[in-house]
Formats: structure tokens, sequence, C-alpha cells
């Protein structure tokens, strides 16, 4: 199950932005459209995709995450491949679409979802698992696809990662994943070890968690973090390259950027088991508002290596905290419809920052007005992650009703 997970996760790399920034700047000169342009093609495919995505969470509640991990694999496969008849402003914006919606939207939503789902004892540390894995195909992506793109063209990558979808996707939900997730039969400590708080398992709608400020703030943060990395990502070449870096040097600050991803994720992961998540949250934000603050002041060598480390540090500690926060506090028989909510609002801040990088550096003429603006966003979930007070075992007005032991 964990291993299914991690494929399908490594396989929404062709969606996530890491991968697509590779693509921006022969789309750029191809086409010959601006970087504005381009962003904006990108925010409105990204946009779709957050429309999309309560619908899917709800479709993975019903259906379960096999079905609908194999459906969206074999969608996002056919769209790839697809995207590549784009040859103005329009198509691009259609295929932009598909893309965002099919990789970096459905895939990843079912993808992380699956474990928590399938997996009770120790449940931060399987998705840590999964998640490293899959984050370290995100992240190696771009060096591989950089290559690829210049010797073949972005035509013939999308073909092939289509291609690449359908063959490691679709055997994985299908052969891998039960039809059925287990029965939840624990009380004190789904996760089997220490928690952050002892409760039982409770299963909250979703209109009963939209109304605690532990959803919020968890929702807040990752959606802070998919703005600012989404928008570092797009115009990496550019960002780094204002700081003195080569489009290859650029490229490669996506290694520690990976390297420190697996170990957040792991640790992330583990500590979640251990730890509040308010204090949790509160780390990865204090890293991601150090990260963007760097992005404008770096050089290259060491500083370029720090900056891709905390960059891929506070978004994959990040996302893996989000995978545990939610089953922990409010249970997984409506997990899909709560977290395609997240998802949702995560999708949609994504799909800003590039447009809003790129307007920060045509208005100043550098990046680093825009950049500082950024960071103040993670600061706010900070002081938001302090105050906010932890859910209650049980839903207020609900009673001891619907309460799992």
């Amino acid at each position: 199950m964990i291993s299914a997970a991690a494929v399908a996760m490594a396989l929404t790399a062709p969606g996530q932005t890491a991968a697509v920034s590779v693509f921006v700047d022969p789309l750029i000169r191809d086409l010959g459209l601006s970087r504005s342009v381009v962003s904006t093609a990108y925010l409105l495919g990204t946009l779709t995709g957050a429309v999309v995505m309560p619908l899917l969470g709800r479709l993975i509640d019903r259906f379960g995450p096999r079905r609908v991990m194999a459906t969206v694999g074999l969608c996002f496969g056919a769209i790839l491949m697809l995207a590549t008849i784009a040859g103005e402003a329009i198509g691009l914006t259609a295929a932009f679409v598909g893309i965002r919606v099919g990789g970096q939207g459905a895939l990843t939503l079912v993808a992380t979802t699956t474990v928590a789902i399938y997996v009770h004892q120790r449940r931060g540390f399987a998705v840590g698992v999964s998640s490293a894995i899959g984050a370290a195909g995100i992240s190696l992506a771009p060096v591989l696809l950089e290559r690829l793109v210049t010797e073949w063209g972005w035509r013939t990558v999308w073909i092939a990662e289509g291609f690449a979808v359908w063959a490691l996707v679709l055997p994985a939900a299908l052969l891998l994943l039960p039809r059925r997730p287990t029965p939840r039969t624990t009380v004190a400590g789904d996760d089997g070890g220490s928690r952050s708080r002892a409760a039982p398992v409770v299963d909250w709608t979703l209109s009963e968690a939209l109304r605690t400020g532990m959803f919020w703030v968890v929702a807040g943060g990752v959606a802070v973090c998919a703005l600012v990395t989404t928008g570092l990502n797009f115009h990496q070449l550019s960002v780094l390259g204002e700081r003195g870096l080569s489009a290859a040097e650029a490229a490669a600050t996506f290694v520690p950027q990976t390297v420190a991803g697996l170990v957040a994720t792991f640790g992330l992961g583990w500590l979640a088991d251990r730890f509040s998540d308010r204090v949790l949250i509160v780390l990865t934000m204090l890293v991601l508002a150090l990260a963007t603050v760097g992005a404008g002041w770096l050089t290259p060598g060491v500083t370029a290596v720090l900056y891709g480390a905390a960059l891929g540090a506070a978004a994959n500690g990040l996302r893996t905290l989000e995978a545990v926060a939610f089953p922990r506090s409010f249970g997984t028989a409506h997990l899909g419809a709560i977290r395609g909510v997240v998802h949702s609002v995560t999708v949609g801040a994504s799909a800003f920052g590039p447009l809003f990088l790129a307007l920060g550096r045509d208005a100043a003429t550098s990046y680093r007005p825009a950049l500082l603006a950024f960071a103040a966003f993670p600061v706010l979930i900070t002081v938001a992650a302090v105050l906010v007070r932890t859910p209650p075992p049980v839903p207020p007005g609900r009673g001891t009703a619907g309460v799992h032991r």
C-alpha cells in the first residue's frame, strides 16, 4: 500500500511546478509568448484544478483510493500526450488545465490520502515513507527533464511522461492496493505510538472540521507553502539566474532540495507521532520564511545549496504533516472530503505564486521586493499556529455518538 502511494506520488511530477519549470523557457521561446502570459495560463490551469478537488475528495470517500487512483492515472497519461498539440496561448492554457488537474491536483490528492485511509498503526511514519519516496521522484525529475527537453524537445518529453504514468500508476493501483480499507479497531492512538494527545478515533464531518481553528491553520500553512514554493520553482532559472547561477546550476539546486525533502519527510513523519501539530507547523513555517528571503540574497555555492535544502525541507515536511494531522484530528470516514477542500485551497493558492512573482519582477526589475512580501505569509501562519487550540476528541454538540471504539 505504501509502495502504491509512493509510485503515484512520484508520477505526479509532470504536473508539479518543479518539473513544469523546465518547460517554461522553451515554451516561451517556441510559442512566442511572454513570461507573464505563460504565468497567467498556468494560473488558469491551476485554478481549474482547485475547483475539481472537493468533488474528487468525495469520490475517494465513496469509491475508495484503488479505483480513483487507476482512473486518474489513465486520464492523466492521456492528458500529457494531448498537451503536445498546444500552439498558442489558448492551447497552452488548456494544456496547463489538464496537467495541473491531473497531476498536481487529482493524483496528488489520492496518493497522499491513500496511506492515511489504509494505514492506522504508526501512520506518521507510514506517510513519511511514502511521501519521501514520492518527493524524491518529484524533486529529481527536473534534473532529468532539463536534459531530455534540450535533446528531444518539450513535445516529445510530454509524450514520454504520459506513457510513464500509464506504465507505473495503473499497475500500482490495480495490483498493490486492496479493494477495501481495513476497519479501525483501536482507540488510544491510531498511529501506534505516543501521540500529541490521547483521543479516540472520531469521524468528523466536513462541516464540523471547517468550524475548527486547527483546520484553517493547517490548510493555511499548506496553502502558503504552495504559493511560495510554486512561485519560486516556476521561475527557478530566472530567480537564481538573477543571483548569478547558470541554468544548469539553478536546476541542480533541486538536488539538495530533494535530499533535504527526504530527510524532512521522514523526520516530520516520525515527529508527528510524538509531538503537537502546532509545534511542527511553527517549525516548518519559519524554515520557509528563511528560504524565501534567502532566495533574493544567495550566491553561487554554499548559500544556493542551503536555499534548496530549506525550501525542500519546508515543502515536503509540511505535506507530510498535513496528511497526518487531519486523520488524527478528524478521523478517516470523511477524510477525502476534508482533504479535498484543503487541496482546493492549496491548489488555488499555488496558482497565484508564479504570476505574483512575475508581476513583482516586472514592477521592480528585481525579485527581492516580491520575495520579502512572500516571506510575510509564513510568519502570519506561525502566529496563528501559536494561538490556535487543538480540536477536542469529540465534535462539539455531538456527544459520544460516532466515536469508534
